[in-house]
């Protein structure tokens, strides 16, 4: 018995010193590569938990992508190179004067996603959810030569089928069609689709698969991009999926989406093309796929694409940057804001200069940890001068900014550290005043159907719910 015990005794030990030898590892280990709030919740959850907390580490927490994966980037570098010569020859290359310090954050925009400002653009705000359908089924039905679908959720329902007939038509007027749809943000219902879509000749494919399998994805790093271009002539962004409003149940969803016209669909197709590339290896380099641009309007407009293959945070750079360059006017609609300490500090600093900064959030939560960690930041925003809108009319989750009601920016990626750093992400930025002022529109109608939180009021809320909120706040870098 008593060697029994010795011997229990020792493996205790041993197990303890295991947990701290990676507590103390890890220490050196996570840093690397990680942002400084990152940082803090992983080593946090493996001071508690260290060996979930190595495991999962090991799993999701490095932000790298698979070796094979940036090869491919590196082999569609070189392919595309035409093309985007092409666009840095485009004679509607613009730099809108918006002054000294809009300049600057605008500069910063052409050099981050190496893409121009191009003029020579239509735009249309489509707030609608079903109006977003018809346009786009529309769109499909006038194709002549090629349809491009790359959405993060492509959801196996009414909605997705209208889309989907349109797509089969198209196929038998000898349109190519391709489709894209994230492996995790559309399962199980893509898989269940995929031998459908190919019987009726559309080119369907999941982009950063998950699985077992060498040139399976990781888990944390996903294609939360919505993008749809026809012809290389007509082309959307925005935050809507191909799902219905009531995909997922006690909610509806209220989207925001942009349909373009004009040489920024050549920018979007570039975007399309190379998570094309990365997942079959096709690259769509012929001219039908890069066609002369043409001059439908007058507005300036540039794409911006982010995520883990770009060195760096491409859409935090620029919204921090934006919002210390902001001189009168900061709204922001967005489902979710767990911002990092920069964006942290650029929202209370323009709010105490003296400008206006307002942002509408949804009264609903739909991710209780993440919902728990947002709400967590709200009374230090408050407490700076930041007005707070809770919509509930519907589940808000349109994502768009405006910029001193000069710069508009419209896409899929929410202010977090997920789609900062994690997720693949696309955001347009069109420099016009009318844009604005249609999105002024809208912000108008956040305003008068939802409620704007009182800062006293909302102080005084329970303090276990401040405890949760709190909590999460400490897992929000992992979330």
């Amino acid at each position: 018995m008593t060697a029994l015990l010795a011997d229990d005794t020792l493996w205790l030990k041993m197990f303890f010193a295991a947990e701290w030898v990676v507590r103390l590892a890890m220490i050196v280990v996570v840093p690397f590569r990680r942002s400084p709030e990152a940082a803090k919740g992983w080593l946090l959850l493996i001071f508690f938990q260290p060996t979930a907390g190595l495991i999962l580490y090991l799993l999701i927490g490095r932000p790298t992508l698979p070796q094979w994966r940036l090869q491919r980037h590196a082999e569609f570098e070189s392919l595309s190179r035409p093309i985007f010569d092409r666009l840095e020859r485009e004679p509607n290359i613009q730099h809108p004067e918006l002054g000294a310090e809009l300049d600057k954050a605008v500069t910063l925009a052409e050099n981050l996603g190496e893409l121009p400002i191009l003029g020579g653009n239509a735009s249309e705000i489509v707030a609608e959810y079903d109006l977003f359908v018809d346009r786009l089924v529309a769109d499909i039905a006038a194709a002549r030569d090629h349809v491009h679908l790359l959405f993060y959720i492509i959801a196996d329902d009414a909605t997705t089928a209208r889309i989907v007939e349109a797509l089969g038509h198209a196929v038998e007027r000898g349109v190519v069609c391709r489709m894209l749809a994230d492996s995790l943000g559309s399962r199980p219902d893509f898989d269940r689709m995929l031998p459908r879509l190919e019987a009726a000749g559309i080119l369907a494919e999941e982009t950063m698969r998950i699985g077992l399998f060498r040139r399976a994805g990781r888990l944390d790093l996903r294609n939360h991009r919505k993008i749809a271009v026809i012809d290389g002539r007509v082309g959307y962004v925005g935050s809507q999926n191909l799902a219905d409003s009531t995909f997922k149940p006690g909610l509806t969803y209220e989207e925001l989406n942009v349909r373009l016209e004009g040489p920024i669909v050549l920018e979007l197709q570039a975007v399309f093309a190379e998570d094309w590339y990365l997942e079959t290896g096709e690259f769509l380099g012929d001219a039908r796929y890069v066609p002369d641009p043409q001059i439908v309007g007058d507005i300036a407009a540039q794409a911006l694409p982010s995520g883990p293959g770009y060195p760096r945070e491409n859409n935090q750079r620029l919204i921090v940057s934006l919002i210390h360059a902001a001189n009168r006017r900061v709204f922001i609609t967005m489902p979710y804001l767990i911002p990092d300490d920069a964006l942290l500090q650029a929202l209370q600093t323009a709010a105490l200069r003296g400008v206006e900064v307002t942002l509408v959030v949804p009264l609903q939560i739909d991710e209780y940890l993440v919902g728990l960690g947002q709400r967590s930041y709200y009374d230090e925003l408050m407490s700076s001068g930041v007005r707070i809108c809770r919509y509930g009319k519907r589940f808000m989750h349109a994502k768009c900014v405006t910029f001193d009601d000069t710069i508009a920016w419209i896409g899929s990626s929410n202010l977090d550290i997920r789609s900062f750093a994690l997720n693949a992400e696309i955001v347009v930025l069109l420099y016009d005043a009318r844009v604005c002022a249609r999105l002024g529109e809208e912000q108008s109608r956040y305003l008068r159907d939802g409620e704007m939180l009182d800062p006293e009021t909302w102080s005084k809320r329970g303090h276990p719910i401040k405890v949760a909120e709190n909590l999460a706040r400490l897992l929000s870098p992992l979330l």
